[in-house]
């Protein structure tokens, strides 16, 4: 079952991969309707996208090991991030 859910999840992180990949030519590209991208945002991002494509791999490596806490913490982490980065040119 935790193998189920951390292979959901990682479905899940690189859709948000994804998303943040395609949404980030909006906020760091020249153009009328770009937003302004600091540095703050440029290392949120970076940090989003990595972390995205590197914690399910963690979290599948931590299963296979038989820790299915930590596992599953590891693949949900970035949901959680990508939403709120996503969200930061908002604020």
């Amino acid at each position: 079952m935790t193998k189920v859910l951390i292979v959901i999840a990682a479905v899940a992180d690189l859709a948000i991969a994804a998303l943040l990949i395609g949404v980030s030519g909006f906020i760091f590209a020249g153009g009328p309707n770009a937003g302004t991208a600091d540095a703050l945002t440029t290392v949120l991002y970076t940090g989003a996208v990595v972390a995205c494509i590197a914690l399910p791999i963690a979290a599948l490596l931590l299963s296979r090991k038989g820790r299915s806490g930590p596992a599953l913490i590891a693949a949900l982490a970035p949901v959680a991030v990508g939403f709120l980065v996503l969200l930061v040119p908002v604020l």
